[in-house]
């Protein structure tokens, strides 16, 4: 079968088949979706229209009549959903009395004999329309809706990734969404637990300095490669990833070992400080090893470990300005303080090649680390999400543990956390430079919450995600502890200067 995101045609072969392409479509389906069905009576279109509704119901065994009497049914599940059939409608305008525009604007619906009430079909609705081949073969063409067929068509595409990969039949839940583009789901197995990474490769971006997008300045994963990368080097070092039974790099998706549900904070999203010092004793003992940035992923491809270079710091950090700046003070700064900006952040990273380098895991926080209590040592901490590492200062995972950008971390449990990486790597190396590591700490801790200010505002305002807004007074307040040094010094002036941090 060909997916082709401006329509497709696909053959179901029984109704077991209808009824997971139901789950499948309804696995991506979002407010304001409109799903009309056609085709004769008997083809499976109630069967497709009760598997979506059960899967958004969570319960495969949820009661969903037909509403050829009543016309329609609406459902209060997680996104609402309303089941509408035309086939009795005496005339199209008794369309509008049912509603169908009113459920749209609180969730989506799905419209069995379309023909019934639409004298067109809304530019925005999806057709499906069913034939019967013989026997109890269906062909099913999905047409309309160019977002809606683009999205339908990965999720069969990954239906067919999960074939291939597992022998028994599986089902599919959605995770909740993340920072990122990449969406993630559960699948389930027999009794086994898989995640299921979707990450296909995105559109570049546009060009916003010497020809290059910010993922390229940052050096961002752009592909799965990296993720399978990293998580072969953290493996083959005796760390806990989770293993990778399968992938497809061109596609961009991977089946990956669910490590667990457990992590390092408690319901009331307050650390627990144990896991913690366990989480910062993996980095120590990580920053042990030595890594080499080229990686052999299977004998054929190969993937290069990009460094923490100076265009990283100065693409990260220049986020505060485009974004952070303008949303604190309502106003951009001058050019020359942009320029002053940019060059004090030139000068620590010179510095910061003097001091330790390893492999960076990027966001080693709360949302990435699995608690696995039942092991021991570092084998109870499983790292996940790493597909952004670099070769670079040792001390950013520390700084970004020890000031966790989601979780409120006292200054007191901070000192805890660092200490203990500084007891831990002191019991591990024959020599260990404290202070050289303490200087590099406060620039990377700065460095980062630099950059993740700016990050919040812009999920705000361009990403209509005001939610990371609430985080500005934690990250505002570790910049605030981490411009105590005295290497930053300069920038902590730069900072009272333009009234972007102020001290009492």
């Amino acid at each position: 079968m060909t997916l082709d995101p401006a329509g497709f045609t696909i053959e179901l072969s029984n109704e077991q088949e209808t009824a997971q392409l139901g789950a499948d479509i309804a696995i991506i389906l979002k407010a304001g979706d409109l799903i009309c069905l056609s085709g004769d009576l008997g083809v499976g279109k109630t069967v497709l229209a009760r598997s979506c509704i059960r899967y958004l119901a969570n319960d495969g065994e949820f009661e969903v009549p037909s509403p050829t009497y009543n016309l329609f049914h609406s459902y209060e599940t997680e996104l609402p959903i309303a089941h509408f059939d035309l086939y009795r409608l005496e005339s199209p305008d008794e369309l509008e009395e049912l509603g169908w525009q009113e459920a749209l604007d609180q969730g989506c619906a799905i419209v069995e004999w379309p023909e019934q009430g639409f004298k067109t079909l809304p530019e925005y609705a999806i057709q499906l329309s069913f034939i019967d081949v013989g026997g109890d073969t269906r062909q099913v063409t999905f047409s309309g809706n160019d977002d809606f067929v683009g999205r339908i068509s990965r999720s069969l595409e990954i239906r067919q990734f999960l074939k291939s990969v597992l022998p028994s039949a599986v089902t599919r839940s959605a995770m909740a969404a993340d920072a990122s583009a990449r969406a993630y789901e559960v699948i389930t197995s027999e009794n086994d637990h898989f995640l299921l990474m979707n990450s296909p490769e995105m559109p570049d971006g546009p060009p916003i300095k010497d020809g290059k997008s910010y993922s390229k300045l940052a050096h961002l994963a752009e592909s799965v490669t990296a993720f399978v990368a990293i998580d072969k080097v953290l493996l083959d070092a005796g760390f806990c990833a989770p293993e990778i039974p399968g992938f497809d790099l061109d596609k961009g998706l991977l089946l990956i070992e669910f490590l667990g549900n457990d992590g390092i904070i408690d319901d009331a999203r307050k650390p627990i400080p144990d896991r913690y010092v366990a989480a910062v004793e993996f980095l120590a003992e990580l920053h042990q090893r030595s890594f080499s940035a080229e990686v052999d992923i299977d004998g054929k491809t190969t993937y290069q470990i990009p460094p923490f270079d100076e265009q990283v710091i100065l693409a990260e950090t220049d986020l505060m300005l485009q974004w952070y700046v303008p949303y604190k003070l309502q106003s951009d700064i001058s050019s020359s303080d942009a320029a002053d900006f940019a060059g004090l952040w030139i000068d620590l990273h010179k510095t910061l090649q003097g001091f330790e380098h390893s492999i960076v895991l990027r966001d080693h926080h709360s949302p990435n680390i699995i608690w696995r209590g039942e092991k021991s040592g570092t084998d109870r901490v499983g790292v996940i999400d790493f597909q952004d590492a670099l070769l670079g200062p040792s001390s950013y995972d520390v700084a970004s543990l020890a000031q966790d950008a989601r979780v409120d971390v006292s200054e007191n449990l901070e000192r805890i956390i660092y200490d203990a990486y500084i007891k831990h790597r002191k019991l591990l190396a024959v020599e260990f430079d404290e202070e050289a590591f303490h200087a590099s700490y406060a620039i990377m801790a700065a460095q980062r919450a630099t950059k993740i200010l700016g990050i919040f505002v812009r999920l705000n305002e361009r990403d209509d995600k005001p939610q990371y807004l609430a985080h500005l007074p934690r990250i505002e307040a570790y910049l605030k502890r981490s411009l105590r040094h005295p290497i930053l010094n300069e920038y902590r002036n730069w900072l009272e200067k333009n009234k972007i941090v102020t001290f009492s």
